[in-house]
Parts: structure tokens; C-alpha cells; sequence
């Protein structure tokens, strides 16, 4: 579950004016007139894209109230209407909402294939962005997110916490304390990251598609449309839509996709990597369906300075450490072949302080743990292992540049043509 806010936070908030948006600038809220605060109860005003299970789950976060809402699915609408507010205002084209001037925070909860396109038409209406995991559904709409989110001043949050809240998993700690270890130099360099079942990670091979879809008449509340948006035309069948979306490539990418964030988005932060990304990818995988997303066995990432992340889909690796380095081993439940290793690592400072709260960051415009910048790289990671179970090959990848090396094929999947008339 999602962490809540703390409940002492300072309920400060924007002072009440709409937008200013010129053709050079957009002038957020909370700069508007007098010392641009209101009254300590007040709250940050939420509008929520993608009402399915995802976004109806997200309604009660702590120092926000929803206003508006949108869906392509009248369904979804009234299901969600009926759990808010009277007020409350529906949309079924994100675009209408967006520019609604009383929002501060636009969450996306849509599939991910429209996370991009969302995000950037948010952050150009001027409107702070929380974002559902994976980031975005290509390495090239991440690079536009990242470039329309600071542009125009927004804050951004992807909404995975496990680099600075919660039990990771097996690990049976904070990142927090992985992150110290590993800064403190007692397992050396380069290290090894396994991530599989027997390190406590579940990849989640439920999520795959099937190939033998027999096309079916669209139900009458759904706009299948305007759900494929940028995503090329497919016939409409119920396995395409709504939870089971993750096993088509057009929409999302499996478990891979699904879960990748969680996963990996600490390891670039204990890692220290969150500016970077590795430089090869290996798969060993079946052979993938052009439509339809199947399983993997192993994954493996390397970067520049030899450390590595290692997938392990089908469990092989049962004797393996979590983190593996020249100098000792990291097993789950934080047990080490390191002697001594609390009282050892109580010794070293603990890792630099993060802004945990997405409304705090909205109020005081400090970003937030996980923002754009770094949300993109940890996603890259997730595309890049994509790309390569896609085209069934190992890449070669420039974190620099953010291209596949000598490999027109693998770039072509970094911006690939979206169905017109849509665009990012």
C-alpha cells in the first residue's frame, strides 16, 4: 500500500487565483498574490486520470482532496463518482480536465502507454504530476517528460517508495540501511545485484497475452478509441483492456514492466547510479510474440563500472546473495557473511535525506525522493530490458546519449510512430 502523509505536516497551502499561462511561462498557484498561502486547513486539490482499480485506490491520500476525475469508461466514472464528494467533476478527455485552473496535482493512472503523452500535456497546463509506475512506456517519452516537467517548474512524483519507505521486499529492511552499506564500502566494488524469487521478488508471469484473439463488439460504455490513443489500432477484445492490458506489448510489458520499478528503482539508488544507466543488457528469454508479451529466464544488465543487476526469471539462482561484492555477501533478511556487520555499519554516517512527501514538495517546490530525473533512468532500465526481449538479442546501450549503439533496429523502439492524431 501506498504510505500516507504524515499527519503533522504544515497544512499551508497555494493561494486561490487560476494559472497564468503565456506563450513563454506558466506561473504556478503558489506564487500568486500576497505571500501565496491560505488558510492552514486547506488542501491540495487532486485530479485523477484513470479511475479502474489503480486510481479509485489513490483517492484518500492524506493533505489532498480529489475534485475532478476522468475516464474513458462511463463505468469506471460512476463507479468512482459514487466513492467522492458531491461537486466532484467528470471528465472523459484528460484534456478538459487539465485545464481546470482550481487543480494542483494531476495523478496518472492510466495504462502506461499513456503516461507520456499525460505527463508532458500536464506539465504544459502548468499542473504538478504524480505518475503510476512504469514512468513511461518508452525511453524516448521518458526524455520528454523530463524535459517538459523542468521547463515549466512542475513537481513530479512516480509513485513506487520503496527507495525511501517500507520493507523492501525480502530484504527485511529499509532501502535505507542497503544504501548505507553499501556507501560504507564493507561488501567492495563492483557489486552484483540478483533480483528473483529465492531474493524474495515475484516477476509476476501471470501478466502475459494471448495470441488467438478473436475480435468482439465494444461494450457500450467504453471509448476503445480513445483507451488505444497513441497505441496503433488493434480489434477490441476484453483480455487488451482494463487489468489485463500488461500482457500486450502496445500497452505495457508483462511483469517486467509491472513490477521493474519496484524492483530496480532502489537498486539505481544504492547504487549511487541515479544519473546513469547500464551500458549491456543480455536476455535469455523464448522467443517473444509480436503482439502478445511472454516470460524470460535471465536478464542481465552490467554497467560501465562493472557492477551488475541480474533478473532471474525462472528461479535457478537459489543459493544466490542479494548483493554480492569482492568483500562479503547481502542475503534477504539482511543476514551477511560479514562478521559483525550491525555493529560494523553503526560506525558509518547514514545516507543524505530525502523529501518523503509529495505535498511537501509541492508546498515548499523541493523535489520529491523520486522525481523525474531519477524516476526516468531507474525506467530506462525496465525499456532497455524491453527492447532487448522484443528484438530476442543482446544491446549495447549509451547512458549518455540514451541510444542503443550502431543499432537501428533497438532505436527505433526509443520513439516509436504513435497512431495519429496523437503526439508527445
Amino acid at each position: 500500500m501506498e504510505p500516507k502523509e504524515p499527519k503533522n505536516l504544515r497544512r499551508a497551502f497555494i493561494k486561490k487565483a487560476a494559472i497564468g499561462l503565456t506563450a513563454f511561462s506558466i506561473v504556478p498557484r503558489y506564487v500568486l498574490g500576497g505571500n501565496g498561502f491560505i488558510a492552514p486547513s486547506d488542501r491540495l486539490t487532486k485530479a485523477v486520470i484513470g479511475v479502474g482499480g489503480m486510481g479509485r485506490g489513490h483517492f484518500g491520500y492524506d493533505g489532498t482532496q480529489v475534485v475532478a476525475i476522468c475516464d474513458v469508461d462511463k463505468r469506471h466514472l460512476e463507479q468512482a463518482a459514487g466513492m467522492l464528494d458531491k461537486g466532484l467533476k467528470t471528465f472523459s478527455d484528460y484534456r478538459e480536465l487539465i485545464k481546470l485552473p482550481e487543480v494542483d496535482i494531476v495523478h496518472i493512472a492510466t495504462p502506461p502507454h499513456w503516461h507520456g503523452i499525460m505527463a508532458v500535456d500536464a506539465a504544459n497546463a502548468g499542473k504538478d504530476i504524480w505518475c503510476e509506475k512504469p514512468m513511461t512506456h518508452t525511453i524516448g517519452e521518458g526524455r520528454r517528460v523530463v524535459e517538459a516537467v523542468q521547463k515549466h517548474g512542475r513537481m513530479f512524483r512516480l509513485n513506487t517508495w520503496f527507495r525511501f519507505s517500507d520493507v523492501f521486499y525480502g530484504m527485511g529492511t529499509e532501502v535505507k540501511k542497503i544504501k548505507k552499506l553499501v556507501e560504507s564500502g564493507l561488501l567492495g566494488w563492483p557489486l552484483k545485484v540478483t533480483v528473483g524469487k529465492h531474493t524474495g521478488y515475484d516477476w509476476k508471469f501471470y501478466w502475459v497475452g494471448k495470441d488467438n484473439l478473436v475480435p468482439e463488439p465494444v461494450p457500450a460504455e467504453l471509448d476503445y478509441n480513445a483507451w488505444l490513443g497513441p497505441a496503433p489500432f488493434k480489434p477490441y477484445h476484453p483480455h487488451r483492456v482494463h487489468q489485463t492490458f500488461r500482457g500486450y506489448w502496445d500497452y505495457d510489458g508483462g511483469g517486467l514492466s509491472d513490477m521493474g520499478q519496484h524492483y530496480l528503482d532502489p537498486v539505481q539508488y544504492f547504487l549511487g547510479k541515479d544519473d546513469t544507466n547500464p551500458v549491456s543488457v543480455e536476455v535469455d528469454a523464448p522467443q517473444q510474440h509480436y503482439d502478445a508479451v511472454g516470460t524470460w529466464r535471465r536478464i542481465t544488465y552490467t554497467y560501465a563500472d562493472g557492477c551488475q543487476i541480474i533478473l532471474d526469471g525462472d528461479g535457478t539462482d537459489d543459493k544466490a546473495a542479494y548483493l554480492e561484492g569482492p568483500k562479503g555477501k547481502l542475503y534477504p533478511g539482511f543476514k551477511s557473511d560479514i562478521q559483525d556487520l550491525e555493529k560494523k555499519l553503526a560506525t558509518f554516517p547514514e545516507p543524505a535525506a530525502q523529501v518523503t512527501s509529495f505535498v511537501e514538495s509541492v508546498k515548499t517546490r523541493k523535489k520529491f525522493a523520486l522525481n523525474e530525473e531519477n524516476g526516468h533512468r531507474s525506467c530506462n532500465i525496465v525499456n532497455i530490458g524491453l527492447a532487448a526481449l522484443k528484438l530476442g538479442r543482446s544491446l549495447k546501450f549509451d547512458p549518455e546519449r540514451q541510444l542503443f549503439v550502431d543499432d537501428p533496429s533497438a532505436n527505433k523502439l526509443i520513439n516509436p510512430v504513435m497512431r495519429a492524431p496523437y503526439d508527445i
